[in-house]
């Protein structure tokens, strides 16, 4: 298995579909005029997916790199240098496979999306998920990442409700 960067005129637009299963969440609660993430387990496991395309067009001159094993592309990770604040935004960062997911390959897509940003003189490096998405939480805290910030209406106007509320998550670089 082998890391390379992705050619944009080759993958640009491919689209994919992400899922995960959830056990949890974390909640936002309000406590005098501050706010504090609370886990709450779902009644029973959820599934969530959404769909999304390589190299969108939003993002401002992206770089990808892919985990290849004889030709084939395993997984991905894609950001850019956000210029106006010095950040560096993870875009997306995906295993295609579920079975091949936790055996080390986001690792290493992460570590080479962030010495891509320290190359770039970023200052820090920016992730979003989902207050829903427990693993990919979990992973991005193993990589040292920590909450700093949230969006309670990002994807709907029922966000909350939904127990989906989007979370950045970030790296000082």
């Amino acid at each position: 298995m082998e890391i390379q960067a992705l050619s944009r005129e080759a993958y640009q637009g491919m689209a994919f579909t992400c899922s995960y299963k959830t056990n949890g969440y974390y909640d936002l609660e309000v406590q005098d005029n501050s706010f504090r993430l609370v886990y709450k387990p779902f009644p029973s496991q959820q599934e969530k997916a959404y769909n999304d395309r390589i190299f969108s067009e939003w993002l401002d001159d992206p770089i990808g790199f892919g985990a290849f094993s004889g030709g084939e592309l395993l997984g991905f990770a894609e950001g850019f240098h956000e210029k106006w604040n010095n950040r560096y935004r993870i875009s997306n960062i995906f295993i295609f496979d579920e079975s091949r997911q936790g055996k080390g390959l986001g690792r290493l897509l992460i570590e080479q999306i962030l010495q891509t940003a320290r190359n770039c003189g970023a200052r820090m490096a920016v992730v979003e998920t989902q207050t829903c998405n427990e693993r990919a939480i979990a992973f991005y805290q193993r990589m040292g990442f920590q909450p700093i910030g949230f969006d309670l209406f990002a994807y709907s106007n029922s966000d909350p409700e939904q127990h989906e509320v989007r979370l950045e998550m970030g790296l000082a670089l």
